[in-house]
């Protein structure tokens, strides 16, 4: 095999374990995601989706949280509303 021919292999493995779904913990983009339910995840949903959402510059709503394993507890992440007084 040549070096160019194993560099190409090497990155398309890569890739289809990039794209290969949801994986353990969070998975997500700048609209929200979704985390692996575990007790454990369940303590840490909030400021795990929190510190997620605040890449984009956004804040973490929980939308749904079902508790049993194999679901999931779901998010969204959404611009606040910041309400600011203009004084004349």
């Amino acid at each position: 095999m040549t070096r160019k021919s194993s560099t190409i292999a090497a990155l398309a493995v890569t890739y289809c374990f990039l794209c290969s779904g949801v994986g353990p913990g969070l998975t997500g983009n700048d609209t929200g995601g979704i985390i692996n339910w575990t007790p454990e995840n369940q303590r840490i949903a909030r400021p795990w989706a929190a510190e997620h959402c605040a890449r984009f510059g956004k804040a973490a709503r929980i939308t749904s949280v079902y508790a049993r394993y194999g679901q999931y507890i779901g998010f969204e992440c959404y611009f606040p509303r910041t309400t600011r007084r203009i004084r004349y």
